[in-house]
């Protein structure tokens, strides 16, 4: 779903959006999907796909939705952590004004404890309007990164 706002949002981003503990090529499921519509939006042709040290190396920021997400990053990847940042933390630390590359410097991501309020939760196996409901709270936090991305 971020990916998928990003791109409504910000076209002129080169946005790659891969799992942590995934199965490559499954496509979006019929609840993600109706998730996305509710919030005028759509995912066509799009397939899951596991995160890659290419895709890592080549990100200026990698935005997960929750601290184990980092975790893992932080396990695997470990020379990219300090660009690696749950949403939520980007929300509420990243500054508006100055270099990009300072502004994410700034939050020291490397290092900062993670804390459970940094969590979407995933709805998972979860009915329709879990997905939905989801939609909603990711485009209302992908806007607020996107006006702070400048």
């Amino acid at each position: 779903m971020a990916g998928a706002i990003i791109n409504d949002r910000r076209p002129d981003l080169d946005v790659v959006t891969a799992g942590t503990l995934t199965v490559d090529g499954q496509p979006i499921s019929f609840r993600t999907r109706e998730a996305l519509k509710q919030i005028g939006l759509q995912a066509q042709g799009h397939r899951s796909k596991q995160i890659e040290q290419h895709h890592v190396d080549a990100a200026d920021l990698i935005i997960a939705l929750a601290p184990e997400h980092v975790e893992w990053i932080r396990r695997n990847f470990p020379h990219v952590a300090h660009r690696t940042s749950t949403l939520k933390r980007l929300t509420r630390h990243l500054e508006h004004d100055g270099p990009f590359i300072e502004r994410i410097a700034a939050l020291n991501l490397a290092s900062v404890e993670l804390e459970p309020w940094e969590e979407v939760v995933d709805p998972g196996g979860g009915e329709v309007e879990d997905f939905i409901q989801c939609a909603f709270e990711v485009v209302q936090l992908m806007d607020d990164v996107m006006r702070r991305l400048g």
